[in-house]
C-alpha cells in the first residue's frame, strides 16, 4: 500500500485552512501523477494549492463518510500532522540527519510498505522546500496555526503521542542540540500541552536506570511525599494509556503501549528506592 492511499483518501480534519495549504503543496504532486488513492477520489481538490475535501466536515462533521471512512481520516490526519511537525523538528538545526530520516522510513515501512518509504521522502522534501521558501518566520508561524488547528481537533492523548514521535526523531542520533530542544518546546506550547508533559518525555527512555530521570517521567520532585509519588503516576497512567489512542491505528497504539512501559519503568525505579 502507498502512501497515496492514506493521502489520498481522506484527510479527516484537514478541509483548507493551514494544514491544508501545506497538504496542497507536500501532496499536489502525488494527484498530477495518479498515485494510489488520488485518481479515483472526486472528494480531494486542490483550490489554489490548498488540499480541501467537499465531503469532509462540512458543519463540523464527516459529511458522508462512512464509520471506517472517519477512522481513517482521523488517522490520516494524525499522520499527515506529524510529517509536517517533523519537518519542523528535523529542521530546527539546520541539518536532516540520516538517523532522522531513518526513524521515519521505519515507520512509513512497517505501516505503508516500501513505496510509501520513497513517497513519503518525497513530501518530507517538498516541506523542506517549503520551510526554505518560506523563510524562518513564515514558516514558524503556519506551524504555530498548524498545531492551533491540530489541539481543536485532537484530545490530549492524541496530542501526547503525537509529540512523542517528535521527540524519538529528535532522539534518533542519540543527542538532542538546543535548536532542536527550543522547537520541541514551541511545537509543545502551540499544541497546548504543558512543559512538564514534554520534560517526560525527553526523560522517558532514562527513567528506568535513573532515578534522577524517573522523577521528571512523574513530573514530580524528589521530595515529593510517597502519596504525592503515587498519585503523578496514577495521573500519568491515565493521560498515557493506549487505549486512549486506539483509534488512531495498532501502529500508533503500539508506540504508546511502549511509551506507558516507560512510564511503568520510571514508578518502578522511584517505588525500589523508596522501598515501596
Amino acid at each position: 500500500m502507498g502512501i497515496g492511499r492514506w493521502i489520498g483518501g481522506f484527510l479527516g480534519f484537514i478541509n483548507g485552512g493551514p494544514l491544508g495549504a501545506l497538504a496542497g503543496y507536500a501532496i499536489g504532486w502525488l494527484f498530477d501523477k495518479g498515485a494510489e488513492g488520488f485518481s479515483d477520489n472526486a472528494d480531494n481538490t486542490f483550490d489554489n494549492g490548498t488540499y480541501r475535501n467537499s465531503n469532509a466536515y462540512g458543519g463540523g462533521a464527516y459529511g458522508g463518510y462512512s464509520a471506517q471512512q472517519q477512522y481513517e481520516g482521523q488517522r490520516n490526519s494524525f499522520l499527515f500532522s506529524l510529517l509536517v511537525l517533523a519537518s519542523y523538528i528535523m529542521k530546527a538545526d539546520g541539518r536532516v540527519m540520516h538517523s532522522e530520516m531513518e526513524l521515519v522510513r521505519n515507520f512509513l515501512r512497517r505501516n505503508f510498505g516500501e513505496i510509501a518509504v520513497r513517497e513519503g521522502e518525497e513530501i518530507l522534501l517538498r516541506l523542506f522546500e517549503r520551510q526554505k521558501q518560506m523563510g524562518e518566520a513564515a514558516f514558524k508561524n503556519i506551524i504555530r496555526e498548524s498545531c492551533a488547528e491540530i489541539a481543536q481537533h485532537m484530545d490530549y492523548s492524541q496530542r501526547l503521542q503525537l509529540l512523542n514521535f517528535l521527540v524519538l526523531i529528535a532522539q534518533a542520533d542519540g543527542s538532542v542540540p538546543q535548536s532542536e530542544i527550543d522547537a520541541l518546546h514551541f511545537v509543545t506550547a502551540s499544541l497546548g500541552i504543558s512543559a512538564e508533559d514534554l520534560s517526560s518525555m525527553l526523560n522517558l527512555s532514562s527513567g528506568g536506570n535513573s532515578l534522577e530521570a524517573a522523577y521528571k517521567v512523574l513530573g514530580i520532585d524528589p521530595s515529593a511525599s510517597d502519596d504525592e509519588v503515587k498519585a503523578a503516576y496514577r495521573r500519568m497512567a491515565l493521560k498515557h494509556h493506549p487505549d486512549r489512542v486506539a483509534t488512531l491505528g495498532d501502529d500508533v497504539r503500539k508506540a504508546a503501549e511502549k511509551k506507558f512501559q516507560e512510564i511503568n519503568a520510571a514508578k518502578e525505579t522511584i517505588y525500589k528506592a523508596r522501598g515501596l
